[in-house]
């Protein structure tokens, strides 16, 4: 269970940063001169930002948990889908014909792969109970 409040808090954070990013329509800059360094940003944008580098860092937990056979293809599909109804809800964006047919492919897959794992389990825990 904590695993996947982790993956469900990861894809947030990862939406919540692309989402704000554009919202903030900045993507920062950044000076080198005198051997200083400048980065600015606005606000939205920096949260933004700040989401999506806490997203990566949860992620990299994550794969440490997770087969990434397994959690690579379900987090990027979730994550291309919820982004595909973010434009869709947030900023107004179309969403062609083929958009939907990938997004149905992309969630027919993930169900596919999670009813996979479980017969998997399943079957390891038949095999264990047979042994015993």
């Amino acid at each position: 269970m904590k695993k996947m409040i982790l993956v469900i808090l990861y894809i947030l954070l990862t939406i919540t940063g692309l989402v704000l990013m554009k919202l903030g329509g900045n993507t920062g800059s950044i000076l080198i001169e005198n051997m200083s360094f400048s980065f600015t940003m606005n606000f939205i944008s920096l949260i933004g930002f700040i989401s999506y580098i806490l997203s990566f860092l949860l992620f990299t937990n994550i794969v440490v948990k997770f087969d990434l056979s397994y959690i690579m293809p379900i987090t990027s599909g979730l994550i291309q889908v919820l982004t595909l109804l973010s434009g869709f809800f947030i900023f107004n964006e179309v969403i062609s014909t083929k958009g939907i047919i990938g997004a149905s492919l992309v969630i027919c897959g993930i169900i596919v792969m999670n009813i996979k794992v479980k017969k998997e389990n399943d079957k390891i825990q038949s095999d264990a109970v047979k042994q015993n």
